[in-house]
């Protein structure tokens, strides 16, 4: 193991947190529903909001197979990787000229900068078993990975903060610029510290690799994508760990992409909310790499299935929130827990993907995410928006938990680890 290189990928969670934390989860979902849609009534907005995320995710969708089969052909995950961090801290720096009731010029920015962080994850988590090849190693490396991402994307949050509350001591005129400059913040953070990988990180090229035209990739790309799906119904396994992802990782990203606009919505105040998705940083930082520890004791597969336990007791809890207390409570949970689940599942799917597929099944993995996440905030406000309480809506969080965790129970880790490692003999008859 290469400790240079991993040092320089984990500098990438550090880097890409800063548009979750500050944009996706916290400052942005306020400035969307106070700013950008300042006309509109408190349930359409929060509606408005679920249906950008939902739209951002469906051409995320779209892309991540396809991406993921070239670059695994083409061994360019790198290049991908840096594209698409450019294409998230771009859209971010643009969102500085979001005014009042522009919404569709926030809602397109916000589009663009989810498939640009959506995009680099897909590439950053493939690089996860190049350069960790020991299994035993892997969950901790994946969450100290996610811990690093707290770290980070918590300092420049408590930066932009401070910049909020007290713009003056910034040499900004009012708390509105403050917001608009810290979305700049964002993109000039994710680029910086993501330098460390682009030096240090080497990619090996395969041999016989030729150079295609843009069409010819996007071709071969399609034609591998209908390899893939070909694939992985050959590891029963890997197969059922994606389903279940399918729907936990839905209830997890409805609850990161929903919990501040639906807060807004139920009355607590602004400080409350950001200073309490901070907490949810500084809690995750240690639960992360406690999880990391659990996992080594008492399995990866029992300590994500306690983790997801945790987020269905938050769900309905999060029905009967009235006050800001609530909210920093809930918060708190989210914190012990989001890190963890999300590391183990990464760290959990490396071992049941096959070496040769590494890029196209981790495009897959980063698909079946994606996918399910379209329909936890399209539902989450539609339901609110026809019942006229989005209170409601989040009750419908809970049955993507419950299915994922049922799904979990069925999996058998060791022999998904055998036909990772041995492969199926008719799998050479799907390789161009």
């Amino acid at each position: 193991m290469n400790r240079k290189a991993v040092r320089s990928w984990l500098w990438v969670d550090w880097a890409n947190s800063a548009f979750t934390t500050t944009i996706m989860a916290t400052i942005m979902p306020i400035f969307y529903a106070d700013v950008a849609t300042k006309h509109m009534d408190a349930t359409t907005s929060t509606a408005f909001w679920g249906y950008t995320q939902s739209i951002a995710l469906i051409v995320v969708v779209l892309l991540s197979p396809v991406l993921g089969a070239i670059a695994d052909a083409a061994r360019s995950k790198k290049a991908f990787l840096c594209f698409f961090t450019f294409m998230g801290a771009i859209a971010s720096v643009l969102m500085f000229f979001i005014g009042e009731g522009d919404w569709i010029l926030a809602s397109v920015l916000m589009i663009i900068g989810t498939i640009g962080f959506s995009g680099s994850n897909s590439f950053y988590d493939a690089f996860l078993s190049d350069l960790v090849p020991n299994e035993h190693d892997r969950d901790l490396v994946s969450s100290i990975g996610y811990s690093f991402g707290y770290i980070g994307g918590g300092i420049l949050l408590a930066i932009n903060l401070l910049m909020i509350q007290y713009p003056e001591s910034f040499f900004l005129p009012d708390r509105l610029v403050a917001t608009q400059v810290s979305f700049i913040t964002v993109g000039l953070w994710w680029i910086g510290f993501s330098i460390p990988f682009f030096i240090h990180v080497k990619e090996s090229k395969r041999e016989g690799t030729q150079s295609r035209s843009v069409v010819n990739w996007t071709k071969h790309g399609f034609q591998s994508v209908g390899k893939t799906i070909r694939n992985i119904r050959r590891y029963p396994e890997l197969l059922k760990f994606l389903v279940a992802f399918w729907f936990f990782s839905d209830g997890i990203n409805t609850i990161i992409k929903m919990a501040t606009i639906y807060g807004r919505e139920v009355g607590i105040g602004q400080n409350d909310l950001i200073i309490a998705l901070l907490l949810t940083q500084v809690v995750g930082i240690p639960f992360t790499i406690l999880f990391g520890k659990i996992a080594e004791n008492f399995g990866a597969m029992r300590t994500l299935t306690m983790t997801l336990f945790v987020y269905l007791l938050i769900v309905m809890l999060g029905f009967f929130m009235t006050t800001s207390l609530h909210f920093y409570l809930l918060a708190t949970a989210v914190g012990m827990v989001q890190g963890g689940s999300q590391a183990l599942s990464r760290s959990l799917y490396s071992r049941l993907v096959p070496t040769k597929h590494q890029a196209e099944f981790f495009g897959f993995f980063s698909l079946s995410g994606k996918f399910a996440s379209i329909f936890g905030p399209f539902v989450f406000g539609l339901i609110g928006q026809l019942m006229n309480s989005s209170r409601l809506g989040i009750i419908s969080i809970a049955f993507f938990f419950i299915i994922g965790i049922i799904i979990l129970s069925t999996i058998n880790l060791e022999k998904g680890r055998i036909e990772a490692i041995t492969g199926n003999p008719k799998d050479d008859l799907y390789i161009a």
